[in-house]
């Protein structure tokens, strides 16, 4: 479970998905399995979750890492490039973004 503190070492990446509602199910299935098989047994890997709103168009990501070179680490990983390719397949746009957090309220 993501837990958010300040200060902190760790890494924050948010990822936002625009897609249609027609395939919004079938990307979240993908990134569950990503997260379920991959992602999450990477090194540095801290946390993650995943939020989709009401109309079904957007998904956000939100995970942490231990430090940014892990993060980086995996998405350059053979498997995540494949998978990055099936999921770029099921929506308009992703971007993942890296943040330091700032404050906690």
């Amino acid at each position: 479970m993501p837990e958010i503190t300040y200060p902190t070492t760790a890494q924050t990446v948010i990822t936002t998905f625009e897609m249609s509602p027609g395939t919004c199910q079938d990307l979240l299935d993908e990134l569950t399995d990503a997260y379920e098989n991959f992602i999450s047994k990477q090194r540095g890997f801290v946390s993650a979750g995943l939020h989709v709103n009401d109309a079904q168009t957007r998904i956000a990501n939100y995970s942490q890492w231990e430090k940014r070179e892990d993060f980086l680490a995996m998405l350059r990983s053979s498997e995540m490039r494949e998978r990055n390719r099936r999921i770029h397949a099921l929506c308009r746009s992703f971007e993942p973004v890296m943040y330091d957090v700032a404050a906690v309220f």
